[in-house]
């Protein structure tokens, strides 16, 4: 018995100690979050609750009506979500958002941050009006998605969709607000198949201009890439201090970067770079226009205005777009003007950069204690002596040491005007651009400044074609010194018998039709050109320096391990492919997605050093197959 006893009271012991401890981590673990919050806080969460059953009401009280053929307004639903929340002042999302601007395409941030709080996992977040919360961040409430703005439906009706060819930021809604600013955040991951019947060693960006001839053993070599260095991320940031100005910064980032220890054995490592990253200036009443950072080029085809993000860009996967497309996307300064949003006239300054081809001077000039390098240049006929040509450096502080830069003297300068009317978007535009070389004369020690003056004029246009399921879209660009605006990068300039830049002629342009035969699917077929034209000189030992030279030997072309120094004279592409968004909920949308290129490059033609005409030709395909996952759409 007094066994018995004292065993009872052992365990009643141990059950009241169990009962003590579990009681003290449930008091730990499960306190209510609500109560770590002030009263405030706890106030504005619980209307926040409110606020997200009644739209939840509401969306229930939709269904059923449609279920019984009852047809009700939206202003009697919106009326009804108010009175259901019970709460003096209440705001619905579309209020706390604040009304949009005439421009249907990017929604002003509200002039006053909204005062409710949104939960994240159950937990209050501090409100504007909380005097312990000096930053101003706040979660948008989820009412606002479910009433106000729900989730963006992706639509392929465009002739350059956003959702393909940036990030379709602006159509989202924000995500959160800090003060009187609100943050969109868009992008997608992408994951890629690449087939080259030529091995280019090349991720998914494809250098056009460098496909093999039969004398490289990579020439016929297949090449398989799966890669994922495409997704993107994208954040923008808008506000609106007044009625008619809109402030907007936009960062866009993917993993295009390559560091000196990124590879494929093991760990793909791929460094996230910056694609573009600007603010812009809109003053609305006026149709002024600012931007500042990097962005797509002037130059690049547009859609619609001359707005960012508003870009006629191919809907293609490869980042290095498709040969005849003009564009680059680099640092600049734009002013812009519209007239009514019909009328538009731009004017870009932007970071030069120069392409030169010296590859019929065999020396290098380089002298003591400088980090130029040049080439050597024969003197021309009638000439004597050799003089030296500085024109490029490596790079120096904050730009990669492994590349060269050259002597820019001045930006490029872009002048654009473009008209949106009923039957399309047209554009014309002019483009100046500045090189500069240093030379050294035969017999003097000291070096001599060269400018020379390229650039050319273009036209671009996106229409539809009897209906809004077809459209065509074009561009060309014409001068002397923009092979840079071209994808397959011929060289912008050479060297003359004096040791000066002198621009190449050139032309790009590209012809595509867009087709949308449902919403969800998106078919294209492109066509290209890129083609340059002779700048060369005739040297005083007989022999042809420049660009576009005719007495090269280039016999060995044909011959596998053969030497060929063949000049491109000409590339032709022909693009076509297709997107089918297959997928979309709350969770998300898939989309996948086909593009085959077949490319025809033609160089200037040479000899087999007996006498008889060659001309080098070779041609590629590739094949992208591509799948996207947009967790923001």
């Amino acid at each position: 018995m007094n066994t018995a006893a004292s065993e009872n009271s052992v365990y009643k012991t141990k059950l009241d100690t169990k009962l003590l401890v579990g009681t003290l981590l449930f008091c730990l673990f499960n306190k209510p979050a609500l109560a770590l919050a002030d009263d405030a806080q706890e106030l504005a969460a619980i209307k926040a609750q409110m606020r997200q059953l009644a739209a939840q009401v509401e969306a229930i009280e939709q269904r059923q009506a449609k279920r019984q053929g009852l047809k009700k307004t939206q202003t009697a639903l919106a009326g009804k979500g108010r009175h259901n929340t019970g709460l003096a002042g209440g705001k619905t999302a579309t209020a706390a958002l604040g009304s949009g601007p005439a421009d249907p395409a990017i929604r002003f941030s509200p002039d006053t941050p909204p005062a409710s709080v949104a939960q994240a996992g159950g937990l209050p977040l501090r409100s504007h009006g909380s005097g312990t919360n000096p930053f101003g961040f706040e979660w948008l409430p989820a009412s606002q998605e479910v009433v106000g703005h729900p989730r963006s439906a992706m639509d392929l009706a465009s002739s350059s969709p956003s959702s393909i060819t940036q990030t379709s930021v602006d159509h989202l809604p924000p995500v959160f607000t800090i003060g009187g600013i609100s943050v969109k955040l868009g992008g997608f991951v992408e994951l890629s198949n690449i087939a080259r019947d030529s091995n280019m060693t090349a991720g998914p960006a494809t250098a056009w201009g460098s496909f093999p001839y039969a004398n490289n053993p990579n020439h016929g070599l297949s090449e398989e890439r799966v890669s994922a260095q495409l997704s993107r991320m994208s954040v923008l940031m808008e506000a609106n201090p007044r009625k008619d100005i809109r402030l907007q910064a936009y960062i866009e980032t993917d993993f295009g970067g390559a560091a000196g220890t990124s590879n494929s054995v093991q760990i793909s490592g791929y460094t996230p770079r910056m694609r573009q990253g600007y603010f812009t200036f809109t003053q609305k009443d006026w149709g002024f226009h600012l931007l500042m950072g990097q962005a797509w080029s002037l130059v690049t085809n547009y859609s619609k205005g001359l707005l960012p993000r508003q870009e006629q860009l191919p809907a293609v996967t490869d980042n290095n777009q498709i040969p005849g497309i003009a564009f680059t996307r680099v640092p600049q300064i734009r002013i812009g003007k519209d007239w009514h949003e019909k009328y538009w006239l731009g004017l870009s300054i932007e970071d030069p950069q120069g392409t030169v081809d010296a590859s019929t001077f065999s020396k290098s000039c380089s002298p003591n204690g400088s980090s130029f390098s040049g080439s050597s240049v024969p003197a021309g006929y009638g000439q004597s002596g050799t003089s030296c040509a500085y024109y490029q450096n490596s790079g120096g502080v904050l730009l990669n040491s492994g590349t060269h830069y050259t002597d820019n003297p001045a930006p490029d300068i872009v002048l654009k005007a473009a008209a949106d009317t009923s039957f399309g978007h047209y554009e014309v535009f002019g483009l100046g651009r500045w090189f500069r070389s240093l030379s050294v004369m035969p017999g003097e020690s000291t070096t001599r400044k060269h400018t020379h003056f390229g650039g050319g004029v273009g036209a671009g246009l996106t229409t539809p074609l009897g209906t809004k399921k077809l459209q065509l879209a074009g561009n060309i660009l014409a001068g002397e010194g923009v092979g840079r605006y071209g994808p397959s990068l011929l060289p912008d300039t050479t060297l003359n018998s004096r040791g000066q830049l002198t621009p190449v002629p050139e032309i790009i342009g590209s012809l595509g039709l867009i087709g949308h035969p449902r919403k969800s699917v998106l078919l294209y077929t492109y066509g290209g050109v890129e083609t340059a034209g002779r700048k060369s000189y005739m040297g005083n030992d007989g022999r042809q320096y420049g660009y576009g030279v005719s007495d090269l030997n280039l016999s060995g072309c044909s011959i596998e391990f053969g030497s060929c120094n063949a000049q491109t004279h000409t590339l032709a592409s022909l693009t076509a492919g297709g997107w089918w968004h297959f997928m979309e909920g709350h969770y998300g949308s898939m989309m996948a997605g086909l593009q085959y290129t077949y490319i025809r490059k033609f160089a200037f033609k040479g000899n087999d050093g007996f006498g008889n005409s060659v001309s080098p030709t070779t041609f590629g395909n590739t094949v992208y197959v591509t799948f996207r996952y947009f967790p923001f759409q």
